[in-house]
């Protein structure tokens, strides 16, 4: 939804021609330097603000060898342990192979698996050779019975061999920022070269939530899915018991290697809050993750980041209006913490100059919680602003040329 952005105008006073120059020679120079500051800044928990650290853990620990618990709507961090501890994270690789998979052109195109690729140890989604599959029953096999021939086939598929996509993996962690991550294999199976940490799984989940289908896929409990020789419907069960434990769950991946221990990354959203939580080598991690959720849902209020934002118009040099309304599209809600506050500072032209098009960017509101930005939303020009017709240009009438 657009918002307005007003405020009551100011209107110039009287004053000599020199005076008036001088103050368009300063505002010239204040426009070519700077840009204007407001700042807003406010408490928005009813709790009196107290010093935390970030993340606050609420007191909390966990028997994960690593944890993270992220808000998914932000990034911020939650709760950590040890997040960035490079450890194995068996299965829960799978997530970035299915988003890699699921970017890939032609999702329904029938083709006959690799033989040497489905030749692997572990879980399976029952390939065989001379199956004929498509990659969006793969990204089932995948992430619903945690296939290791799902992922080694979509890799052999995609990139022509599994080091290829392995490449192809480390690629977009990059891209992620994904700094204490590597991979080697697209199933996950253990390799001492293949690892990631808590809070790189976390950014990677987040970014393959965005995608719908991976949202989408990961969710369900169980899936009918085509594939065989020939093809034929069958049913594939999700790994992923706690979309059965915890009603508010909605994805996403277990693992589980002799050297990872349990892993397991989920996905949950109640009020509006939507949270990730990643646990490395946990021995309860079901429990572990309801415990995470319970205690952050509870914990968590959200306020509406728009309602933060001055009002204000911005004046137009050469125009036919002297001002132009400003809007934005509302921001998504921001989760705090008790005690927490929600920051704002607000930065725009100091004016604008004639002709203005509806959608320029005039602006920007930045966000931030404990310094830690969340949001940065885009203030534009809300109508057009046509330029005056033969108007005497700014410098000429500065200079007096």
């Amino acid at each position: 939804m657009k918002h307005p952005l007003r405020v009551g105008r100011q209107v110039p006073g009287a004053g000599d021609v020199m005076l008036k120059r001088a103050i368009l020679l300063l505002a010239a120079f204040a426009a070519l330097f700077i840009c204007v500051r407001l700042t807003d800044v406010r408490a928005l928990d009813a709790a009196p603000a107290v010093a935390q650290s970030i993340p606050d853990t609420l007191g909390l620990d966990t028997k994960a060898k690593a944890a993270v618990v992220l808000d998914a709507a932000t990034g911020r961090v939650l709760f950590a342990k040890n997040a960035n501890a490079r450890l194995p994270m068996a299965s829960t690789t799978k997530i970035m192979s299915t988003l890699l998979t699921l970017e890939q052109d032609g999702q329904d195109e029938w083709f006959t698996v690799d033989p040497d690729a489905i030749r692997v140890e572990g879980s399976s989604m029952g390939l065989r050779v001379g199956d004929r599959v498509t990659l969006s029953a793969l990204a089932y096999g995948m992430m619903l019975p945690s296939g290791n021939d799902a992922a080694n086939a979509a890799a052999v598929r995609i990139a022509g061999s599994k080091e290829a996509f392995a490449r192809m993996m480390n690629e977009r962690a990059a891209e992620l920022g994904m700094e204490d991550s590597h991979f080697v294999t697209p199933s996950g199976l253990d390799d001492n070269a293949h690892y990631s940490s808590a809070y790189d799984m976390a950014l990677l989940t987040r970014e393959a939530l965005s995608n719908p289908r991976f949202a989408e896929i990961c969710s369900q409990k169980s899936a009918k899915v085509c594939f065989g020789n020939p093809p034929a419907d069958r049913w594939l069960s999700n790994h992923n018991r706690l979309l059965k434990l915890y009603p508010d769950a909605a994805g996403v991946k277990t693992g589980f290697t002799d050297a990872a221990g349990r892993c397991l990354v989920s996905y949950a959203q109640r009020g509006g809050v939507r949270l990730i939580v990643v646990t490395l080598n946990c021995p309860d991690d079901w429990n572990e993750h309801i415990k995470l959720y319970e205690h952050y849902f509870g914990a968590l209020t959200q306020t509406a980041p728009g309602e933060m934002i001055p009002a204000a118009d911005l004046p137009v040099t050469g125009g036919t209006q002297t001002y132009a309304a400003v809007t934005f599209e509302e921001p998504e809600p921001v989760a705090l913490l008790p005690g927490e506050r929600l920051d704002v500072t607000v930065t725009a032209e100091p004016f604008l100059y004639a002709p203005v098009q509806a959608g320029d960017v005039v602006g920007h509101a930045l966000f931030s919680v404990g310094g830690q930005p969340v949001a940065d939303v885009t203030l534009t020009a809300a109508d057009d602003v046509a330029a005056v017709k033969g108007k005497t240009p700014l410098f000429t009438r500065l200079f007096g040329g």
